[in-house]
């Protein structure tokens, strides 16, 4: 654990352990997090849930859910178990290390209510690669691209399922076509930007698993007060 710090997540609420050096989280599980609708008592998988900060915000956000966050990279897997143990979640959160391209077995089709997902967001050939390997896998398509992941959660969902996830702005026709392919049909849109008046940086998408088409697109959301670094009022209480 010498490489290994804890952070508090919520306070007085979660911890969280993460590499000094690597992969560590930003703020777009959070605001995923909030965008998620999750019925009482559901199924839930996070698809390449990285450290498990979503699989631990859907458990707090219900309780009585039973959540289960899929990763690949066995590094990360072994620091978000031991992060579930800190925070005596076992009962609640399991972490199963596989990849979204071949599913493990214990993972049966049709079989959740809520799929999350905040994938890697540029392809293998988009933009420097972060240095590391680990951060370089959670932010590029090294191991999975967009269609792997959405297949992967239409597999996953029941019929009306619920499908969340964050993803660039810029990638948004990519991903609302390939989400209608695969029978994700988008039912509510929220654009994520930087300051007031700005250009969306960020997207969250809900969609429906068999749904009829038919979007419903909410107001921006706006990460910081002006020009400055202090985050919005939603931010905050995101957060908070």
């Amino acid at each position: 654990m010498s490489h290994v710090e804890s952070e508090k997540l919520l306070p007085k609420v979660l911890k969280i352990l993460q590499a000094k050096e690597g992969y560590r989280y930003s703020i777009d599980p959070f605001l995923l997090a909030a965008f998620v609708s999750l019925p009482a008592g559901a199924k839930v998988v996070d698809l390449g849930s990285g450290s498990g900060v979503i699989s631990l915000l859907m458990s707090q956000k219900d309780p009585l859910a039973k959540v289960v966050g899929l990763e690949l990279q066995e590094a990360l897997v072994e620091r978000s178990r031991s992060t579930i143990a800190l925070n005596n979640f076992q009962d609640r959160v399991e972490i199963v290390q596989g990849d979204v391209r071949d599913l493990p077995a214990s993972l049966m089709s049709g079989s959740f209510d809520v799929v999350v997902s905040n994938p890697p967001y540029r392809s293998a050939v988009s933009g420097r690669l972060a240095s590391g390997d680990e951060r370089s896998r959670a932010r590029h398509e090294l191991a999975g691209g967009l269609v792997d992941f959405l297949t992967a959660a239409s597999s996953l969902l029941k019929s009306g399922g619920r499908f969340f996830i964050v993803y660039l702005a810029e990638r948004l026709p990519e991903l609302m076509a390939e989400m209608s392919c695969l029978k994700l049909e988008p039912k509510r849109l929220r654009m994520v930007a930087s300051r007031e008046g700005g250009e969306a940086r960020l997207i969250l998408v809900e969609g429906r698993k068999n749904a009829r088409p038919g979007m419903k697109v909410e107001s921006p959301l706006v990460i910081y007060k002006g020009a400055g670094r202090d985050y919005s009022d939603e931010v905050l209480a995101i957060y908070q």
